[in-house]
């Protein structure tokens, strides 16, 4: 069991491993192995057995591989919205099924989204110009430091202002098409 002070138990012997695994125990002669210091098994000076559990102050997520949650885990970003509904459901799937890390992946993305709108409702949304670091390309030499240099970003340098500055063109057409069609209602 992980997390406790006492070495694990070996389930097989020795011997019932050699017959069953071609190869087994190749490894058992500690001079053949570099890792042996690290093996040791020394009294620590530990106050506990088991670590004392950390307070959970919401329903975590938890992998289907482990028994119960680490000791210790990170609490500063809480799931929340539409992000947070996918990363529990991402914990569904176990940590080796591609479907696990590609919902976790989503989820940051929609993460981002959420947080790009829950901006503007405060005294100070997202700035797009200078959080993007597009003003450093004109006065910091960026683009001059392009060139000569074997950047292997010079390939997909043209792509940079499609990805940056492509979705904030789209929600403003998207925008202006939306007044259009409220104005045309009214006239109407």
């Amino acid at each position: 069991m992980p997390y406790t002070a006492d070495k694990p138990k070996i389930s097989f012997s020795t011997d019932e491993l050699r017959a069953k695994i071609p190869g087994w125990g190749v490894d058992l002669d500690p001079r053949d192995r570099p890792s042996v210091p690290r093996e040791r098994f020394e009294p620590t000076g530990a106050h506990w057995d088991f670590p004392e559990r950390q307070e959970e102050k919401w329903p975590r997520e938890r992998s289907v591989e482990h028994k119960f949650l680490t000791p210790v885990f990170g609490t500063a970003c809480p799931p929340k919205g539409v992000s947070g509904a996918m990363r529990k459901y991402a914990y569904g799937y176990s940590e080796g099924r591609a479907a696990h890390w590609l919902i976790l992946l989503a989820a940051d993305r929609v993460d981002a989204v959420e947080n790009h709108l829950r901006s503007f409702a405060t005294l100070h949304p997202d700035n797009p110009i200078t959080e993007t670091g597009v003003l450093s390309e004109l006065t910091r030499h960026g683009i001059r430091s392009r060139f000569g240099h074997n950047r292997a970003d010079l390939k997909h340098m043209w792509l940079d202002p499609i990805i940056v500055a492509g979705p904030w063109v789209v929600a403003a057409g998207a925008a202006c098409a939306a007044v259009k069609r409220v104005r045309k209602r009214r006239h109407d």
